[in-house]
């Protein structure tokens, strides 16, 4: 049936009805909060639209390679839908991609980016015409005849240079030990005048010495000069031409980040320059799946309703993603642009502020006066974080205000229970954390895995490092992570779970849970873990054991606490 010419006007063309009946659905009272959330029902509708559509259209091919495929190249992508209702009440979706998909910005159903740097005849692409032109000239005098040759020259000449300099002075340093000891020795072997003529003698080498080093030095420093002066030949133009490039690309940066311009709930508008104020943006900011859906209901007069993003196909060498499941925006890239695009919407609270273990008590389980043991409840901070001041070490303080102790030792997650260790001396704390420096602490965990593990047993080897893009997540990363190892035991596996126990070699921050998650790891998420894995109740990890040495009296200490998952 042909629609009428208001109608097709009232409807955007990336605005996708709901095929579902949703019917008897209600809609949530606020808007999503974007970096941890539950995704509502009519998310939850839509996603599974979206992915149906992804498996069935014709339109393009991606690869996203197959997510139980560790060895290929293929990647998949981060999806996002926001649900929308129209200015006529009708509600309905938009969908979105982040970056780029099938080496494309533009597909039927997909909202499109907030600005287009692939569009023909936009100045980046043009500018990038130019960047090329000047780079292809840097390479072309790069590769003028006799540049390699006089810039290896200059080099050879140079530690050439560095390695006879360094020699005289050290021949320079044994001649003076030697004259020292031939002076003493003659102090009471040669009369008066023969020792007077000595002394002359060892004085008169020691000047030639330094006269010889002071020629070498002057010879090596006029050949580099001159090897400096021949290889500027090549240079001043490389450098002004490189001069060149950089300043373009420094403006044609600037440039497109102005270009970035995105709107919130009151129709105010900032660019990414605006926006990264204080720091420059990171790369790729402004391409993930949020904005674009919520810069594309503004300008259509489309009201945000809630939201959700999934992972679709393999994942990622360094960050965890699991095929079909949902996540938060990223934080690096996203929230800073959120922040601004979301006001003027109500928004649900952010759940990671609230202190959700102000009831919970901290149970001691052993004092001395050199040490304390505590069994930490979940969703208790170890130290106070930047909003909530509520912790394990902020409430031991106030147990023991009048004393300069105790001093927290070493920290678990939030989320983690169990085991805590305190000194209460300098000395203790002094001896204790030599022992967690030299790895001699032994430590058990406990935790239920997703799904079943294959292996009863082994090793894991993968280094972490701080996700920049997403803190506090962590990655792997196998050049500049750091050593991470940790040892496991299968205990039982039962309703599709698996019990573990986690004997962890390093301390890494997230270790255990990123070992659990990661595909190169046991690729089994710890249950409840709202960061690598699916959000639940509560992260069904806990530190259940340590053994130590008491740090003053050299008693052998073991501290158990069980858990019940």
């Amino acid at each position: 049936m042909l629609k009428s010419k208001a109608e097709a006007k009232m409807k955007p063309n990336k605005f996708t009805a709901f095929q579902t009946n949703i019917l008897g659905i209600p809609l949530p009272t606020k808007f999503t909060f974007p970096f941890y959330y539950d995704p509502h029902p009519l998310s939850l509708l839509a996603a599974e639209e979206l992915q149906n559509h992804i498996n069935t259209q014709k339109e393009w091919t991606h690869d996203f390679g197959d997510p139980d495929d560790t060895e290929s190249f293929s990647i998949g992508k981060m999806f996002g839908v926001l649900v929308v209702q129209r200015e006529d009440g009708k509600l309905g979706y938009l969908s979105a991609f982040s970056g780029k998909l099938a080496d494309g910005n533009h597909h039927a159903r997909f909202v499109p980016p907030v600005f287009d740097m692939l569009q023909d005849g936009n100045f980046f692409l043009e500018g990038m015409k130019d960047l090329n032109v000047i780079q292809a000239e840097v390479k072309a005098l790069e590769s003028v005849d006799g540049y390699e040759a006089t810039k290896e020259t200059r080099k050879a000449d140079y530690q050439k240079g560095q390695t006879e300099i360094k020699a005289i002075k050290e021949q320079i340093k044994k001649d003076k030990a030697e004259r020292k000891t031939k002076r003493k020795e003659a102090q009471s072997s040669m009369n008066v005048e023969a020792y007077a003529q000595l002394v002359d003698q060892l004085a008169n080498e020691s000047q030639q010495s330094r006269i010889h080093l002071k020629n070498t030095v002057k010879y090596w420093n006029e050949k580099n000069e001159l090897n400096d002066q021949h290889l500027e030949k090549y240079t001043l133009k490389i450098k002004d031409a490189k001069g060149r490039r950089a300043a373009h690309s420094a403006g044609l940066q600037q440039q497109l980040f102005d270009s970035y311009k995105f709107l919130n709930a009151k129709s105010e508008i900032k660019t990414l320059n605006d926006i990264f104020s204080k720091k420059p943006p990171t790369a790729g900011a402004g391409e993930c799946a949020a904005p674009k859906l919520i810069q594309y209901a503004y300008l259509h007069k489309l009201k945000p309703i809630c939201m959700a993003e999934f992972w679709w196909g393999k994942p990622p060498k360094s960050a965890i993603r699991k095929h079909g499941q949902f996540y938060p925006a990223c934080r690096g890239k996203c929230e800073p642009i959120l922040g601004h695009m979301l006001e003027g919407l109500e928004v649900d609270d952010n759940p990671i502020i609230i202190n959700l273990s102000k009831s919970k008590k901290i149970e001691v389980i052993f004092e001395d006066d050199y040490i304390l043991a505590i069994n930490k409840p979940p969703d208790l901070l170890s130290v106070p974080g930047v909003v909530i001041k509520d912790s394990v070490s902020d409430r031991i303080e106030k147990m023991y205000k009048d004393q300069p102790g105790p001093f927290i030792v070493h920290r678990l997650d939030m989320a983690t229970s169990g085991v805590m260790i305190f000194s209460k001396t300098r000395a203790a704390n002094r001896g204790l954390q030599k022992q967690f420096m030299d790895r001699t602490i032994k430590k058990r965990y406990v935790a239920q895995l997703e799904g079943y593990l294959t292996q009863d047993s082994g090793t894991i080897d993968l280094p972490i490092r701080l996700d920049l893009d997403d803190r506090p997540k962590q990655v792997v990363d196998y050049d500049q992570g750091k050593p991470a190892t940790t040892l496991f035991e299968v205990i039982e596996k039962k309703n599709n779970t698996t019990k573990v126990y986690f004997y962890p070699i390093t301390g890494r921050t997230h270790q255990l849970r990123v070992h659990a998650a990661h595909p190169d790891g046991l690729n089994h998420p710890i249950v409840g873990d709202d960061f690598y894995g699916i959000k639940g109740d509560r992260l069904l990890l806990h530190a259940e054991r340590i053994e130590f040495l008491h740090p003053i009296s050299k008693e052998n200490m073991v501290f158990e606490v069980k858990e019940e998952f």
